[in-house]
């Protein structure tokens, strides 16, 4: 039975108790006992630290409940939980005499009080350090009292009274701002009342009567708003079309997006239908379509000439030269000037993959697989209107418009939206182009695609030779520090890891349809419908996992801080009526960090079963047996898995792994998920996967730099990793349930952990990256 994790004793949290790992439901939980293995004791500690555990959260009052959870959740606020007499003192005094009777001999009078004022240098360092951190812990006072010589009281006083000043002054100001628009209301109040009492009657010319007056207003305000209605039209219009946006375009509800096919995934999927929020963009009007063919067409002509010439345009490692682009095209090219806060990124890269021209078009022409094929890549994807379906039954001369979300599986670099026109061609030589070019037509857009797409050249034996081309412009300022360099070289949203994923799904498609499976190898799933049932759960793992980590404009990340490895952030969403998922309330969890280790060293550690025990704490140390596995592309590490955790405890006996390990050129994934020995059975027999409960967690491993340049600082940008770690847990079955905290301090606990044991494994060993 599953525990929610707000019902579970303190004692459960933090700690183990010899229970199950994974329990017998199809997803993990919080309520199952051993969590944490018995050897975790760290993780107790960091609790205590933090006043998570039941034990000692005093809950007496609000203001200690505040207190025992600050330094949690970035941004709250906290009290002190002190008695009254300390709140009205201030910490800076110190009083040399006692209290007389007034009418005492003044000569016999002791000294009054002496206020030791604080000195200049301490003010100022306490002013420093509160701009930092206004409600500093027990721990901070004390070291910046020794540092300045006071006491932990006096700083802890002062800083009392310094957020006292700060929300006075906040006040002051905006009962100021109140006081100067009350007056200018009035003020204009006065000057309507002169107006109304000086009127006059147009037609006789005496003093107009008050219900004529509101009349002929009624008859103006009306006509004002047609007015404003036509303006609002036809600048929309203009701004469609001359890049110069004068009001903010209207935003139209995206078509429901429907099935991906037999391996597709529901971008909905991630978070439910009802919680994400409409794509950005419209149709096209019909009288304008024509200048959308013509930018379409002018851009297809951009992309081709681009694709097929090489130096002096692009450079050896598929970088573009800004001045040749500028000198080929003109400074303006297809879409104008490069708009002011922008950075252009672009790159190109080719690959052979197995698959035929025709179904390549077909992918990226047809939205859901399109966003089923990269889902790594794509976090929504909408066809806003289709303008041609192309000609001869074919996708020649197709041409919609798209609007579409593009993410790295990081909560550290924010996605990039775009809304676009892709347009199909057959060229005369046999190859198909699809292009891309951005309409300008969105204020605040931030990612705008100059032509952009591929070219796709048949090749023998069912092959294809793509060449890809990524061009845009896009403000980068949000992206965080660790992730600049891989950014900012065009492989986080390149070519590149266009082409490789492409490879990669490709070779999975033909495994899932391949009949000719050796059977003298142990483990392979030799059935060719339940190698597709498997393949098209894996699949929705996968994009579940991917879509659930990104910085998307669908998600609400919360920071949480004193885990004592690198930030945790958190989010919490309600799976409800969905038969894919448990119901309840589901706790997300994920970081990211920087490992000295190259990227492939730090894959093969986490997908290697038999050292799964050295960084999963849920299988409390058993052993991790494979039971069946299907692969996936020539790479070995390309393949799914359904692992057995070999446990004394009867409740793992019902507990299997589902387990999905891929690479290319750009990254690399293993992720998995707990589900049930009946589900799978049901699957292994070609059974529909969509009813099988999954909650995904795993790793997304991203090089942390181009190839090849090495940096002397031995950081960042060194041949090291970018590594993602997140975390999909059910913390109650009940879906209008309120999340507690102890689940979120058990949460942090478990990724932290997480993290400090594979740092420990992949580079306690004093590896470097080669």
């Amino acid at each position: 039975m599953m525990i929610p994790a707000r019902h579970m004793p303190s004692s459960m949290i933090g700690r183990s108790s010899g229970g199950a790992a994974y329990g017998s439901s199809s997803a993990l939980s919080l309520g199952q006992p051993n969590l944490l293995d018995n050897n975790s004791q760290h993780l107790q500690q960091a609790l205590q630290q933090h006043h998570l555990l039941d034990q000692q959260i005093p809950t007496s009052t609000a203001e200690s409940s505040d207190h025992a959870h600050h330094g949690m959740i970035r941004g709250r606020d906290s009290m002190d939980p002190l008695g009254d007499e300390f709140e009205s003192r201030s910490g800076s005094e110190n009083v040399d005499g006692d209290a007389v009777d007034a009418d005492q001999d003044p000569s016999q009078r002791p000294r009054k009080k002496r206020y030791h004022r604080h000195t200049q240098h301490q003010i100022q360092e306490m002013e420093a350090f509160f701009k930092e951190c206004p409600h500093p812990d027990d721990k901070q006072r004390k070291e910046l009292s020794r540092e300045l010589g006071l006491e932990p009281l006096q700083v802890k006083f002062w800083f009392q009274n310094k957020r006292t000043q700060m929300k006075n002054q906040h006040e002051r100001h905006e009962n100021s701002q109140l006081r100067a628009d009350n007056d200018k209301l009035r003020a204009e109040n006065m000057r309507y009342k002169e107006a109304l009492s000086s009127a006059s009657c147009p037609n006789c010319g005496g003093p107009a009567a008050l219900g004529e007056m509101s009349f002929d207003e009624h008859h103006l305000r009306v006509e004002n708003a047609r007015l404003h209605d036509e303006i609002d039209r036809l600048s929309a219009i203009a701004a469609k079309y001359i890049g110069k946006p004068m009001v903010p375009f209207p935003v139209l509800s995206n078509p429901t997006l429907g099935d991906v096919g037999a391996y597709g995934a529901h971008p909905a999927d991630i978070f439910g239908a009802a919680e994400l929020p409409p794509m950005r963009g419209a149709g096209v009007d019909a009288e304008k379509q024509g200048v959308v063919v013509e930018l379409a067409i002018a851009a297809m002509e951009e992309l081709v000439r681009m694709v097929r010439m090489d130096g002096p345009l692009w450079t050896a490692e598929g970088a573009l030269d800004e001045d040749e682009y500028a000198r080929m095209f003109g400074p303006r090219g297809v879409l104008g000037p490069k708009q002011y806060g922008l950075v252009s990124e672009a790159s190109r890269d080719a690959a052979v993959v197995i698959m035929t021209p025709a179904s390549l078009v077909e992918i990226l022409m047809d939205v859901n697989q399109y966003a089923a094929v990269f889902s790594s890549i794509v976090s929504r994807a909408a066809t806003l209107e289709v303008l041609s379906t192309g000609v001869a039954g074919c996708y020649d001369g197709a041409l919609q418009v798209m609007s579409v979300e593009f993410q790295v599986p990081s909560p550290l670099v924010p996605t990039r939206e775009s809304y676009f026109v892709r347009y199909c061609k057959r060229n005369s030589d046999g190859t198909w182009a699809v292009a891309d070019v951005s309409l300008d037509t969105l204020q605040g857009i931030k990612c705008r695609r100059r032509p952009s797409g591929c070219l796709i050249q048949e090749a023998p034996n069912g092959y294809s030779k793509v060449t890809w081309v990524e061009h845009v412009e896009v403000d980068d300022r949000a992206v965080h520090n660790i992730y600049k360099l891989l950014v900012n070289s065009g492989l986080a949203f390149g070519a590149r890891r266009w082409v490789g994923a492409l490879g990669r799904q490709c070779e999975r498609l033909a495994s899932a349809m391949a009949s000719n499976i050796p059977t003298s190898d142990i483990g392979v799933i030799t059935s060719s419908e339940g190698r597709k049932s498997m393949l098209k759960l894996a699949e929705r793992m996968v994009a579940s996992f991917c879509g659930g980590v990104t910085a998307s404009v669908a998600h609400q990340w919360t920071t949480l801080l004193g885990s004592g490895a690198e930030d945790v952030r958190v989010m919490t969403r309600k799976s409800v009526d969905d038969p894919g998922r448990p119901p309840g309330i589901v706790l997300n969890a994920a970081t990211s960090f920087w490992l000295p280790v190259p990227p492939k060293r730090v894959f093969d550690f986490l997908r290697d079963e038999s050292s799964r025990s050295e960084w999963d704490i849920l299988s409390n140390g058993g052993m991790v047996q494979e039971m069946a596995h299907i692969a996936n592309g020539r790479d070995h590490g390309n393949c799914v898995s359904l692992l057995r955790v070999n446990s004394t405890n009867s409740n793992q006996s019902n507990m299997l792994i589902l387990q999905e390990s891929c690479t290319d050129a750009s990254g690399s994934y293993v992720i998995y998920a707990p589900v049930d020995v009946v589900a799978m059975n049901v699957v292994l027999n070609g059974g529909d996967p969509d009813y099988v409960a999954l909650l995904p967690s795993g790793f997304a491993i991203l090089p942390d730099g181009p190839a090849g340049i090495m940096h002397a600082n031995s950081g960042v940008g060194s041949g090291g990793s970018l590594l993602t770690v997140a975390f999909q847990i059910l913390v109650d079955s009940v879906p209008d349930a309120k999340l507690s905290l102890g689940s979120v301090a058990t949460v942090n606990s478990l990724i932290a952990c997480t993290v400090e044991r594979i740092k420990a494994a992949v580079s306690g060993a004093g590896s470097s990256p080669q």
